[in-house]
Order: structure tokens, then sequence, then C-alpha cells
């Protein structure tokens, strides 16, 4: 197993409390980005299920809308259709409203149905093209959702993506380089604590030695 570089910081008992509360609050915020995370992924995948259902809401809206077309080209013809379909459209409003998704902005769109007044006489047209035209207009508010759905995918993807990186980070190094130097201060405080015992028991064993030996006659020439 690969042993993660320690920190180079002085083995002091300073220290070893500094370096317990920075690797308290490093696991304390890889839990926390472990949790954001899962909430992550579980969004994703409930976001990736409301697309896919009004992605196939779509492609049920656009054959309806291609056929509405096709029977006002064979009942009004296609120059009149084409016309029509290229004369000033109503104003469609659409409002995107950011909102936020553990902290990421993603937007909100809303769409605004316009005026279904056509644009043409009654004269020369059929039923049909009022068909096709509210069609094509639930067409555009099908893909306001689902344009909706696909950036809050993609936003969410991508903080899933920087998430996973954060984790990974405190998993694979910052957290084995704090254990790693908090091992190493422990253990060399406890070596320096054991010379410290070990020199105040030999000291005390001298003086145990000189007491039962009396005091010593003086010298003489």
């Amino acid at each position: 197993m690969t042993r993660m570089a320690r920190l180079k910081v002085a083995p002091t008992r300073s220290n070893l409390i500094s370096i317990r509360h920075r690797l308290e609050l490093v696991r304390q915020g890889h839990d926390l980005l472990d949790r954001k995370r899962d909430v992550l992924i579980m969004e994703i995948l409930s976001v990736i299920e409301d697309a896919e259902r009004i992605q196939s809401r779509v492609r049920d809206q656009f054959t309806r809308a291609y056929e509405a077309i096709e029977e006002a080209r064979a009942a009004v013809g296609t120059e009149r259709v084409r016309r029509i379909a290229l004369s000033r459209p109503p104003e469609t409003k659409v409002q995107i409203t950011p909102k936020s998704i553990m902290g990421t902005v993603v937007p909100s769109v809303s769409y605004e149905a316009p005026d279904t007044q056509p644009l043409y006489g009654f004269g020369d047209t059929s039923v049909v093209l009022d068909r096709a035209q509210g069609e094509w207009g639930d067409v555009l508010s099908l893909m306001g959702e689902l344009a909706e759905k696909v950036t809050t995918v993609w936003r969410l993807a991508l903080e899933l993506r920087r998430t996973q990186r954060r984790v990974n980070a405190l998993e694979n190094i910052f957290i084995p380089s704090y254990e790693e130097t908090l091992q190493y201060i422990e253990d060399t405080l406890e070596e320096k604590s054991r010379e410290e015992l070990f020199r105040m028991k030999l000291a005390q064993s001298k003086l145990q030695d000189r007491s039962r030996q009396g005091p010593q006659p003086p010298s003489s020439d």
C-alpha cells in the first residue's frame, strides 16, 4: 500500500491538536460531499425519467402535428398552407426563471400559449388549419418542458462530476495525508515521552544509589 506524503510540520503537541481538528473538519466535509453526491444522483435519475416521458410525448405530438399539416395540404392545397405558415406568427411568451438544486442553478421554463385567433380568413380555409395550428402550439409547449429537463440534467451532471472529484481528492489525498501526519506526530511524541521517562528513571536510580552509599569520606592526599 502506498503511503501518502505527510505534511511538513514539526511534531509538537500544538500541531497535534491542530492536525486532529483539521482532520475532523476534512472528514465532515467528505461526509457532506458524499451525501450531496447521492442526492445529485437521485435527482438526475428523477429528471432523466421526466425527460424521457416528455420526449415520448414530443414524438407523439410531432406525429399528430405532421398529420394535421398533411390533412391541411389535402384540404386547401400545399401553396395555401405555405402562405399561411409564412404569415406573421403570434408572439410567444417564454419565461426562464433560475432555481437551485443542491446549490446548482438550473432553469425553470414557463410557456404562455399565444392567442389562438387565426391569422387567415375563413373564406378559403378549412378547420384542419385550426387543428394544425393547435397541434404545433402543443409541440412548442412540450419542447420548452423538454429543454428545461435536458438542461437540468446537463448542469446537475457537471456538478456531480465536480463533487465526485472533490470526494476522490479528500478520500485519496487529503484524509490519508492528515492521517499519516497525525500518526507521525503521535509516534514522535510517544518516542520522546519514552526517552524522557527513561532519563528520569535513570537519574532517579543514580540518586538512590548515592543515597544508599551515604556520604563519602574526604579523600586524603
